[in-house]
């Protein structure tokens, strides 16, 4: 039944079905993940080179232009003043009240009706002056009472006096008894007495009287009437009738710190007499001049001041009780001192500093150790002598070694506002050219940099797109652009539009943008003619 097996078909039974290899990758695969790793690279170069512009300062260094082949920022415009050798005042400023010496209030010393009054409001009495009248009748009949009663026991005592003399002459006589005369005396004593108690009540009388007629008790100005005529006066009343108040002379109570207090009390004892000035609450008008006269004897524990008085004479009445003043005492007087102007005086990171003028028309940086200030020049211990020129305006964007312009006069308001607009202070108002870069770039059409920045510029957040805005039309043309957009900052941040805390972060971010608007020629300002670019003829329109 079953068929023999031919070679062949043996052959190929025994023989499994060969197994096909698994399929190998060819080179364009490999090829592929090249690429993608090159595009990977460029994408990471040009996100830190995006990040490079954006973080950058605004303002262009000088090593970027000359290795962008840029000329060097032209010689920034400074002002000078030379220091110079003077007096220094050394003075303690504090706050003070207008106080004055005697300040009275008039009560009615006995009850009564307030008959009339002998002072008009706001004027000037002197000592003794008659100020209210109280209705003396009452004080007038007990005065006549008490008068009577002294006549009465006075006249008792006359008669005691008498009797007594004849029991004293019938007593050597023996024609009476001792008792009669010992009771005579002492009738005699007690009318005496009578006649003391009578003579007292006489003097309060007399008083009475005389506290119906008020007089003023010290020279100084009479307040508001504070009762009217025909009021029933109380010696208790709180009220009283006026109040016044001397004026000429006044004095000023101010309080300073406890570390004041040895060099002020040394200068006391000395003998010298230390000037106190007063000035308004603006603290820029004198009202007056005046010495200190004593401080008081002991420290208020919770404040660590002391309280000090200062005397001062005041006939046309320019300082009025309770009025606040300002206080400079003026404790002692540095002579031949070196004094630079405070605008020169810079804080840096080790000290106090200045830029020095150099005879080449550069700046140096000069550190300098400081000492008491009046507000407009500081004592300058060291780093400093007369006759050197510092530098006071245009600080900020110096350093060391930098060229500079001088110019004399000083800059005015309307120079002042023109500045960020491209003007220089000094020169008429002339706009000033922007630099050679500006105008390179400006004459070159740069419209596909300028939508470049406006890309950039849709990306940034709302603080930093606000700034982008402010300073776009002028930051091509400016020549000072990092100044341009500190200017925009700080008029936002005023506005409100830009919060303090992230201005700068926001300044940066638009700042990298701008980068790209001022490689576009910018969008300058409508209406502001812009200069013709280098090598144009006269004839030419601005651009």
């Amino acid at each position: 039944m079953n068929e023999a097996l031919k070679p062949d078909d043996v052959t190929q039974r025994s023989t499994p079905a060969p197994i096909e290899p698994a399929p190998v990758e060819t080179r364009p695969p490999r090829r592929r993940r090249l690429f993608v790793w090159i595009a990977v690279v460029a994408a990471l170069a040009a996100a830190g080179a995006f990040a490079w512009r954006k973080f950058e300062p605004i303002a262009p260094t000088t090593n970027r232009e000359e290795s962008s082949g840029r000329p060097a920022q032209p010689p920034q415009t400074v002002r000078v003043a030379p220091v110079v050798l003077g007096d220094m005042p050394l003075t303690i400023d504090a706050l003070g009240t207008v106080t004055p010496f005697e300040t009275v209030t008039i009560r009615t010393q006995i009850a009564g009706t307030l008959q009339n009054v002998g002072f008009t409001e706001g004027q000037t009495v002197k000592a003794g002056d008659f100020l209210a009248q109280i209705d003396p009748r009452p004080y007038e009949a007990a005065l006549a009472q008490a008068k009577g009663q002294l006549a009465k026991d006075q006249a008792l005592l006359g008669q005691a006096q008498s009797d007594l003399a004849r029991y004293e002459q019938l007593n050597k006589q023996d024609s009476i008894s001792k008792q009669q005369v010992d009771d005579q005396q002492a009738l005699v004593a007690q009318d005496k007495a009578a006649i003391v108690t009578d003579q007292a009540q006489v003097k309060t009388a007399e008083l009475n009287v005389a506290y119906t007629h008020i007089v003023s008790p010290v020279t100084g100005r009479v307040g508001l009437r504070l009762v009217d005529p025909g009021n029933y006066l109380q010696p208790s009343d709180a009220t009283g009738i006026v109040v016044i108040t001397q004026i000429d002379p006044i004095s000023v109570v101010f309080t300073t710190p406890e570390d004041n207090l040895p060099r002020i009390s040394a200068r006391l004892n000395s003998g010298a007499k230390l000037k106190v000035t007063v000035l308004d609450r603006d603290n820029v008008n004198a009202l007056a001049t005046g010495v200190l006269t004593t401080f008081d004897s002991q420290i208020d524990v919770t404040t660590g001041t002391i309280k000090m008085r200062a005397t001062f004479d005041n006939p046309n009445g320019v300082l009025f009780p309770q009025q606040f003043v300002n206080v400079r005492l003026l404790v002692d007087t540095m002579t031949g001192a070196t004094l630079a102007p405070n605008a020169a005086i810079q804080l840096g990171a080790s000290g106090n500093f200045v830029y020095l003028l150099n005879e080449d028309s550069t700046v140096s940086k000069r550190d300098v150790t400081t000492g008491p200030t009046d507000g407009k020049r500081t004592v300058t211990a060291s780093g400093l002598k007369a006759g050197d020129k510092v530098v006071i305006d245009g600080v900020d964007r110096l350093r060391d070694g930098a060229k500079v312009t001088v110019v004399d006069n000083p800059p005015t308001p309307e120079a002042e506002a023109a500045a960020g607009q491209g003007q220089q202070p000094g020169l008429g108002g002339q706009a000033a050219d922007p630099p050679a870069s500006a105008r390179r770039h400006r004459d070159q059409p740069g419209s596909q940099a300028s939508g470049a920045a406006d890309v950039c510029a849709a990306g940034l957040s709302a603080e930093a797109k606000a700034i982008y805005d402010a300073a776009a039309p002028e930051f091509a043309a400016s020549a000072d652009p990092r100044a341009l957009v500190k200017a925009k900052v700080v008029d936002l941040v005023k506005a409100g539009a830009v919060q303090r805390d992230s201005a700068r972060s926001s300044a940066m971010a638009a700042g990298g943008c701008l980068e790209q608007l001022s490689s576009a020629g910018g969008a300058p300002a409508q209406g502001t003619p812009q200069p013709p670019p280098a090598g144009a003829s006269k004839q030419a329109a601005p651009q």
